[in-house]
């Protein structure tokens, strides 16, 4: 797994949940030709509000086409409080998606004047959603579930309102929450949409079997292009996950023949490629997916595969491009960077700022930990790491910073059992980091003989959370329901 796939709130749903919010806003968009007869095919603005109205992600340019729609439209009628909350929700999605800050104030000043218009006490839920998505754009997850939270308890058969809370949930790491709102929004909505935010739930609980069965749904469910494209590049994203890079390239190819540009696939097969040996065109691939979608933990992933190849320069360049830029919700790749190939003790200070915000989902736990560790406070650093690997992600990179600090403290045991799970997971997790744990696994050496009565040998004995991880058995998932019983945030 690369040093920022695993985090808990991927963009790539999140922007989906901001697609939901558009979904929200869209209803009342009627095309001009409504009502004449036979209405011509679509267009750009017309297809982004149908891909709308089912919760699911536009075309990037048919995204593009509503905004400037929705803007002309505005220019002379100022007082459309629903068209600003269409755009609004809109600059959320575009900004999202492309991990951009300059939407970010357009839509709040959007969202703003609309709820002007149309003041939240006379039901304006479409904006107060579309500021619940903007939060979550920007990490602000309490925000976020605040802003949710209103719109469910006035209006708690809304379904647009619960990717809003899932997404909340998930960054504030309260996990049995997300897990009651994603339950609750497969009762009020279905298709493609919902299957790929159950695919994330699942993959969030360790279970594999069923996340891939979820989006293989979301596949064959979905209505466009864009939106199969999306569920094809999450079905790439999982086969990576469990260390199966030509599957991921399969996949991540499928989504290319359908949408030539989209970046998260170009991403998902630079990883596959590189995982294969194919480093060349795993070089070629990172360059386009930069060129199309340069997202901050694009650039930390690219930037290490430079340095795995001795592209020193082009490494750098990258890492000093990732620490110059204007990124929205950058605060773990960043940390990362800093972790690795900078400052450690700048990435502390950044990410126990995010810990304080609230935000401590499990990739944020992850980061803090390693962090500190680098900086030389390893034993500080294991409540961290225990945070992120016990929660039910089967996260190759948590597995071997865990390992790395149990090491680190002679935890030589616990360290061979979490080096061996991360190479186990995806032996190909990362082109710097994977070879490290083979040799970090290698300088700890065979257990020894004599181990104490009932205990077995690091490497091959079964944990109860770990002996149904590969599957959503019924033994997994009971074991999962005991302890999401014992409440949000309980270790196993």
């Amino acid at each position: 797994m690369s040093a920022v796939k695993s985090q808990n709130v991927s963009r790539t749903v999140l922007a989906a949940g901001a697609g939901a919010v558009l979904a929200a806003t869209a209803l009342l968009y009627a095309p001009e030709f409504l009502g004449r007869g036979t209405p011509p095919p679509p267009g750009p603005a017309e297809r982004a509000v149908i891909a709308a109205h089912a919760g699911a992600q536009a075309a990037l340019p048919d995204l593009a086409a509503l905004i400037a729609d929705r803007e002309k439209w505005l220019r002379t009628h100022p007082d459309d409080g629903k068209s600003w909350a269409d755009l609004g929700a809109a600059y959320v999605e575009r900004g999202t998606r492309l991990g951009d800050v300059r939407d970010h104030p357009r839509a709040e000043e959007a969202l703003r004047r609309s709820l002007a218009a149309r003041p939240a006490a006379r039901g304006n839920t479409a904006a107060q959603l579309g500021l619940g998505a903007l939060a979550g754009a920007r990490g602000d997850w309490r925000t976020a579930r605040e802003w949710g939270e209103r719109v469910r308890k006035a209006e708690p058969g809304h379904w647009p309102v619960y990717p809003v809370l899932i997404d909340a949930y998930n960054g504030l790491g309260d996990y049995g929450a997300a897990r009651a709102a994603m339950e609750k929004l497969e009762e009020l909505h279905a298709g493609a949409v919902v299957r790929a935010r159950a695919a994330q739930t699942y993959r969030d609980r360790g279970w594999r079997e069923d996340a891939d069965a979820a989006a293989l749904d979301a596949v064959a469910l979905a209505a466009a292009d864009a939106e199969r494209a999306a569920a094809l590049g999450r079905l790439g994203d999982l086969a990576w996950e469990r260390g199966e890079p030509e599957e991921a390239l399969e996949r991540h190819g499928a989504a290319l023949r359908l949408v030539r540009d989209h970046g998260p696939s170009l991403a998902g097969r630079a990883r596959a490629l590189a995982a294969l040996g194919r480093t060349d065109g795993a070089v070629r691939d990172w360059r386009a997916a930069l060129a199309r979608l340069p997202l901050p933990e694009y650039v930390l992933e690219a930037g290490e595969l430079y340095e795995s190849l001795g592209l020193d320069a082009e490494a750098r360049a990258l890492y000093e491009r990732l620490r110059t830029g204007t990124w929205a919700r950058a605060a773990v790749p960043l940390g990362l960077l800093d972790a690795d190939h900078g400052d450690p003790a700048a990435a502390v200070a950044r990410l126990r700022a995010e810990w304080a915000r609230g935000h401590r989902s499990v990739g944020v736990a992850d980061a803090l930990g390693w962090a500190l560790f680098r900086s030389g406070r390893a034993r500080e650093a294991l409540e961290y790491a225990r945070r992120a690997t016990d929660e039910g992600l089967r996260s190759a990179l948590f597995s071997y910073h865990r390992g790395e600090i149990e090491r680190a403290l002679d935890l030589r045991g616990p360290a061979r059992r979490r080096l061996a799970e991360a190479l186990r997971i995806n032996p190909a997790f990362s082109p710097l980091h994977a070879p490290r744990a083979e040799a970090a696994l290698a300088a700890l050496g065979e257990p020894p003989d004599e181990l104490p009565e009932g205990v077995g040998r690091e490497g091959t004995a079964r944990t109860g959370r770990t002996a149904g991880a590969e599957k959503g058995t019924g033994t997994e998932k009971a074991a999962d329901a005991e302890k999401t019983a014992a409440g949000p945030g309980t270790r196993a």
